[in-house]
């Protein structure tokens, strides 16, 4: 037996090891709930997103009725919305091939997306919301939850610390929670200084029959 030939099974038996690690590292930086990242972990591929890409859109999503759902059908009812959740982010992202989501908190949710085209980012809000608050069939009857989805394009801030994933994810986080009190749906921050930013209200676009209010005012 040669040393390459005694070195061989070796090596293989390290690789495979190897494999085994880097798949339980990846493992422990999955939420288990809806197999999507970890705070730490979407925060760090977001950021490496921002870096590497001109039009980033950041989104934050928050559950609305998921306590009600938790209170009324149990915990595993509730534990069914976190997975179909963590399922509408992979469907809503499937075509967006750079793109990282993450489960940040008990009922939030957040995405970074690399857009080729800006002028995307409102269909690709209203897809994910849609994905979202469609019925979900669990132990024999039907669990709805609504959705306030905010946004923030990183090429409408300015060069520098507005740019930054912080800066971005607060701008996202206003637009959600003026979305949440004006009743669902999803927004999108203005630039910054300039006109009131797009919206809808409960998922329809502004300006579309059966749209109830008009935008929200610039944050």
């Amino acid at each position: 037996m040669t040393a390459l030939s005694a070195a061989l099974p070796l090596a293989s038996g390290w690789a495979v090891h190897g494999l085994r690690m880097h798949r339980r590292y990846e493992s422990a930086r999955r939420d288990p709930l809806s197999n999507l990242w970890t705070r730490d972990a979407f925060e760090e591929q977001a950021t490496r997103l921002l870096t590497r890409h001109p039009h980033v859109a950041v989104v934050l999503v928050d559950l609305d009725g998921f306590k009600a759902v938790n209170d009324t059908h149990g915990h595993a009812a509730g534990d069914a919305v976190i997975r179909a959740t963590g399922a509408s982010f992979a469907d809503a992202l499937s075509g967006h091939l750079r793109s990282v989501a993450g489960r940040i908190g008990g009922d939030e949710f957040a995405a970074a997306v690399a857009l080729p085209d800006p002028a995307a980012l409102p269909w690709l809000l209203g897809g994910l919301h849609g994905e979202i608050t469609a019925p979900l069939r669990h132990d024999g009857r039907d669990l709805t939850v609504g959705a306030s989805v905010g946004a923030a394009l990183s090429s409408d801030a300015p060069e520098g610390p507005a740019r930054e994933l912080s800066a971005l994810l607060r701008r996202a986080d206003e637009r959600m929670y003026r979305t949440k009190q004006e009743g669902g749906g999803w927004s999108v921050a203005p630039v910054p200084g300039s006109v009131p930013g797009l919206r809808t209200v409960n998922g329809r676009r502004e300006g579309r029959p059966g749209t109830t209010s008009g935008t929200g005012a610039a944050a």
